[in-house]
């Protein structure tokens, strides 16, 4: 809807969030991530300024805003500048570290010469975040390989669920294990796989690839690319490991709570449903829905709610997200009054 399409564009001028929707208001915006013009309604998805012929989602939409809505964007949009995250690289190293192990490989076809083969694999990253394979020789991606060891690997978050969500696309050379790394290579691999008994298979071989670009996008309006080096210069954020636990279950037991924090540090959001679906060691990001002022439309569109302080351990992000409860319940009781 209407609404939820220009809380978006507030949202992309500031970098603010992993949004549900894509727009742009009437009025004329700019920012690192997006331009829109009178009478061209356009995001554009890329640092200031946007390369030259840079794609655009023309929604070819006008609208006005009720004033109070048009504060509450203002301020949503400031609050989501100044949220502290994790940076690019350490989301791309994160995602890739904790995903489920599982990936899809492009490859240059040997049977079929100038057709990628797409193909779903198991990997593990190494030490240096390098994903590592144990490929069949009767694969088709195998023997692609051989042939061109150029190819990319698209591996998805592990909660992926659609266009709003984190992936990365790494592209490189898949080079065969040399026989004296080929132990410890199998033992990261067996640390994710536990159950791939075909590791000691004689037609199967080790392989690793060596990464030469990376791009990442964590949702609309959050796109760019990481290079080799700062991917493999940083490490996975390690509360990120177990933060889909927590918020699991804050999700089931206290999303009161999480639509407190979320109208404490947002006054008039007035979310109705707030649902956690990541944390980190600096915070949270949240699916927010809510009716914008002036509209009878629900929107949603994802939000990120910091935390006071870098989270250590478990037990601090627990501490943390009692004390943001306890003021948020306090905030909210006094604008009550």
């Amino acid at each position: 809807n209407l609404f939820a399409l220009s809380f978006f564009t507030a949202s992309c001028c500031f970098m603010a969030v992993d949004a549900f929707t894509t727009t742009s208001t009437p009025s004329t915006l700019t920012g690192p991530f997006l331009t829109s013009q009178p009478g061209v309604h356009s995001t554009q998805l890329f640092h200031s300024p946007p390369p030259r012929n840079a794609p655009k989602h023309d929604t070819g939409m006008s609208m006005e805003l009720d004033p109070e809505e048009i504060k509450i964007q203002a301020t949503f949009a400031q609050h989501q500048q100044d949220a502290p995250k994790l940076g690019f690289a350490i989301d791309v190293r994160t995602l890739v570290q904790y995903n489920h192990g599982f990936a899809v490989i492009s490859t240059n076809s040997k049977a079929n010469e100038g057709y990628p083969n797409g193909s779903v694999v198991g990997f593990a990253p190494d030490e240096d975040g390098n994903p590592v394979f144990i490929f069949s020789g009767m694969s088709s991606h195998t023997q692609d390989i051989l042939k061109d060891p150029r190819c990319s690997l698209t591996v998805a978050s592990k909660q992926f669920k659609g266009a709003a969500d984190g992936r990365v696309n790494m592209m490189g050379k898949v080079k065969l294990v040399p026989p004296e790394q080929r132990e410890a290579v199998k033992a990261i691999y067996l640390k994710k796989h536990p159950g791939a008994f075909w590791v000691d298979f004689g037609d199967f071989n080790w392989f690793r690839m060596e990464i030469e670009r990376i791009n990442f996008v964590g949702g609309f309006a959050r796109a760019g690319s990481v290079s080799p080096e700062e991917y493999k210069s940083v490490k996975p954020d390690a509360i990120s490991e177990f933060g889909i636990h927590i918020a699991s279950h804050m999700n089931e037991d206290h999303q009161d709570s999480t639509i407190a924090m979320i109208e404490s540090q947002v006054p008039g959001i007035n979310a109705t449903e707030a649902i956690i679906t990541s944390v980190d060691s600096l915070g949270m990001f949240v699916k927010v829905t809510r009716t914008p002022v002036g509209s009878e439309e629900k929107q949603q569109f994802k939000m990120r709610l910091p935390f006071p302080r870098k989270a250590e351990n478990r037990k601090d992000v627990k501490d943390i997200i009692v004390e943001m409860t306890r003021s948020a319940a306090s905030t909210v009781a006094s604008t009550e009054k």
